[in-house]
């Protein structure tokens, strides 16, 4: 990676984790510079505004990471139910970039920036557009397998099953792991309802 390549990729990780602990909106031009070596002119070099930085941010950072916890698990050879329920729980308990006194960085821009930023709202919709096909496809492969009821709707069951994590990773704000435990039980018992 060439050097001006590096340095916008460094404010993008630590504009990410910024935001991930204080929120968005709450995170400065200035935080992001405090806490890299980079100057303001680097930064505006790089990106035009804030918000320019805040969409290479979903689109460069949290995508790939995203794409990498939520849908590479539900590629792996397995039950679609299996999957299904081991994507879940790995995210959740597992995956040691998640902090659960922070929530989802998905589910936090989409509360902070989908309703008042179009762009946003258009960038985020696109990594849970495509984590909520992946999940439909996963539904479906276990419909054509005989292993999930052919009366399953898949794109109804992939949005529950999506509005079920973004509301436990909110709860888990509150409570801490705790409630994860019981949302997987009971998630388990809807995937094995299928």
């Amino acid at each position: 990676m060439k050097k001006g390549q590096n340095t916008r990729f460094t404010i993008l990780q630590k504009a990410f984790e910024i935001s991930y602990q204080k929120g968005y909106q709450a995170t400065s031009v200035d935080d992001i510079i405090h806490f890299t070596t980079v100057t303001k002119g680097s930064f505006f070099y790089h990106f035009k505004s804030k918000d320019e930085m805040g969409l290479a941010m979903i689109n460069e950072v949290m995508f790939p990471g995203m794409r990498q916890a939520l849908i590479k698990p539900l590629e792996k050879k397995d039950t679609s139910k299996a999957l299904l329920f081991k994507m879940m729980k790995s995210i959740l308990l597992e995956d040691p970039n998640f902090d659960p006194r922070y929530g989802c960085p998905a589910v936090n821009i989409i509360e902070e920036m989908a309703p008042i930023n179009q762009h946003f709202n258009k960038a985020i919709g696109k990594l849970i557009d495509e984590l909520l096909s992946k999940i439909e496809s996963v539904i479906v492969l276990g419909i054509k397998n005989g292993e999930i009821d052919k009366n399953i709707k898949p794109k109804q069951a992939a949005h529950f099953i999506i509005s079920g994590y973004m509301g436990i990773r909110t709860l888990g704000k509150l409570y801490g792991t705790k409630c994860y435990d019981i949302y997987l039980k009971e998630l388990k018992n809807y995937i094995n309802s299928l």
